[in-house]
């Protein structure tokens, strides 16, 4: 009788272990597993990006601040497309800077009230790839910091800041081009009229939204 009841002690402890560790794998499982299309913050994925989030200072052609914290926040298969490509870029020496990232819709509406020009901002009314998480205005810097000459300051809207613009030094087209060529490679298309701006390709439908930055 003691041995039976020993045993319906060790199948009852096994029992309740099982049940303990799949209810600890189901929750593991329920707060790691992300979509990649929830938005994340960059930081928590890479430390080796440069940031210089021009709206979140008054440096901009709005000359405005409109952003409260200069973070970088993308959906997730943007960040990850992203970090490849700087894995890229390092390995010959290079970081990706950031100017912009994801922009909530409340934001581009201010925007459109400073400037309501389509030229310049997106109307709010149809919502930007920024507006989307999968848009990202950057350049390029060396290992002491120095940005990459591209021929003309990010946010210049002159014909100049054009990919199809080929009165430039060789040495600025091949940087542009050098720039395309990784981040293409890396699952991003390029913007005609802005050498900064490349958009994630399976990001373009992604709805618009106005998720806000968390800045603590």
């Amino acid at each position: 009788m003691k041995c039976l009841s020993l045993k319906k002690i060790l199948l009852c402890g096994a029992f309740f272990f099982v049940l303990s560790m799949q209810a600890q794998l189901e929750c593991y499982t329920s707060d790691t597993v992300v979509a990649d299309t929830t938005f994340v913050n960059l930081k928590d994925y890479s430390k080796e990006f440069v940031y210089d989030m021009k709206y979140a200072t008054e440096d901009n052609f709005l000359k405005a601040k409109v952003y409260d914290c200069a973070e970088c926040l993308l959906r997730l298969k943007t960040v990850q497309a992203l970090v490849s490509a700087n894995e890229d870029f390092m390995k010959d020496g290079y970081k990706i800077k950031l100017f912009d990232c994801y922009r909530p819709l409340s934001i581009q509406k201010k925007m459109w009230e400073i400037v309501s020009n389509a030229e310049y901002v997106a109307d709010p009314k149809k919502g930007s790839i920024h507006n989307r998480g999968g848009a990202v205005d950057i350049s390029l810097v060396d290992a002491t910091g120095k940005e990459l000459d591209m021929g003309t300051p990010f946010d210049f809207f002159g014909i100049q800041a054009s990919h199809n613009y080929t009165k430039l030094s060789k040495k600025v087209l091949s940087n542009r081009k050098y720039l395309k060529k990784v981040m293409v490679r890396n699952g991003f298309n390029s913007f005609d009229s802005e050498w900064w701006h490349y958009n994630l390709k399976t990001g373009l439908k992604d709805a618009v939204s106005n998720q806000k930055w968390n800045c603590e």
